[in-house]
């Protein structure tokens, strides 16, 4: 999964490098998640809390076997 982010002021979606490597604070961007082939949005554009939620929710029913 690849996780992308943007600045709420606009821009281009970018790959997430880690919040100790983005400029300011989380709450100052957008989030989404996206599939490994970036063809299918698997969380639509939200707060950092919201898509990582979301991304926990997956890998346990990934891993859940």
């Amino acid at each position: 999964m690849v996780l992308q982010y943007k600045s709420k002021k606009g821009g281009r979606w970018k790959k997430y490098p880690g919040k100790d490597k983005i400029k300011g604070s989380v709450k100052n961007y957008y989030f989404r998640l996206l599939n490994e082939n970036k063809t299918k949005v698997l969380a639509e554009k939200g707060s950092y809390s919201k898509v990582m939620k979301r991304f926990r929710q997956i890998e346990f029913f990934k891993r859940r076997k």
